[in-house]
């Protein structure tokens, strides 16, 4: 299904357009790959969507896609993994590897799976177990720290990955070592796998708990590329000695009304009988500017 992009938006007073109408581009991409191989955690993906442009597209982060591996690189660690298509669609449309690598997503001969996998050019680390790449992350960190380097590295966690101890253990770690380093981002979408996170295990007041262990917090609306900016840009600079969460206040589903606030979309992909309501839905609100 072709969408022309042209005048889609009608966010012409916003600075930010060009994001926005990324934001739809990498959403369109992504979900069509998930229909297409009948797989992918879309709801998780459709939440992150706008951090991680944000961080790709925006001049936050630096990269080279001729040089995945380069040396003086921020790193990214997507600890909620199961996001992968996400950022899978964002690294083939930078060039990181060929777009046409999407159409073998979880497929027998494909080179891309369900879960984030390192083997693939500009992923930093393979993970799938909810709490696993937020140690890692601390500990390229410090590593950076210790030989004086200074790429940043940016972490993204899902809210309910915060239901798992390493978390806060990494959290004690990271302010131990003034890790200011570590840019720590909670997709903060109130949904986990089978319910709502305040109905299961409440997580609020998040803000007063990573305060507790010695962060600096900013909270923001992880859909607003104003808010996104402005938080992350003066991070870089170092300027305070603590490690800093943002907590990202995201709708699971985020641009699909149908898939919006239902746990059982958790994981799925809308098969062929909704695929194309679901793209004319993602057309729609974004041309209404939702």
């Amino acid at each position: 299904m072709k969408i022309n992009l042209k005048g889609l938006f009608n966010r012409k007073e916003k600075k930010n357009s060009r994001l926005y109408a990324k934001s739809f581009e990498i959403r369109k991409a992504m979900l069509e790959m998930c229909i297409n191989a009948g797989k992918g955690h879309v709801t998780s993906c459709l939440s992150c969507v706008d951090i991680l442009v944000a961080l790709y597209y925006a001049d936050l982060m630096r990269f080279d896609a001729k040089c995945p591996d380069s040396f003086n690189r921020d790193r990214l660690v997507l600890s909620k993994g199961q996001a992968s298509p996400a950022l899978y669609t964002i690294l083939a449309d930078l060039g990181f590897f060929d777009k046409a690598d999407l159409k073998g997503f979880t497929k027998l001969d494909g080179k891309l799976a369900v879960h984030l996998q390192k083997s693939v050019p500009g992923v930093e680390l393979t993970v799938g177990s909810l709490g696993q790449g937020y140690g890692v992350a601390a500990g390229m960190a410090l590593s950076a720290k210790m030989n004086r380097e200074l790429h940043n590295v940016f972490a993204i966690l899902g809210d309910g990955e915060c239901y798992e101890g390493s978390i806060w253990e990494t959290a004690m770690f990271a302010s131990h070592n003034n890790l200011n380093n570590l840019i720590t981002i909670v997709d903060r979408n109130f949904l986990c796998v089978t319910d709502f996170t305040e109905d299961l295990v409440a997580l609020e007041p998040m803000e007063d708990k990573w305060k507790s262990f010695g962060f600096g917090v900013i909270r923001i609306n992880g859909h607003c590329f104003e808010e996104i900016l402005a938080a992350i840009e003066p991070l870089r600079s170092h300027s305070s000695a603590k490690p800093t969460v943002i907590i990202a206040d995201t709708v699971k589903g985020k641009g699909v009304k149908s898939l919006c606030y239902d746990p059982l979309w958790h994981g799925c992909a809308p098969g062929n009988k909704v695929a194309t309501q679901c793209i004319a839905d993602l057309k729609r609100r974004y041309e209404d500017g939702q």
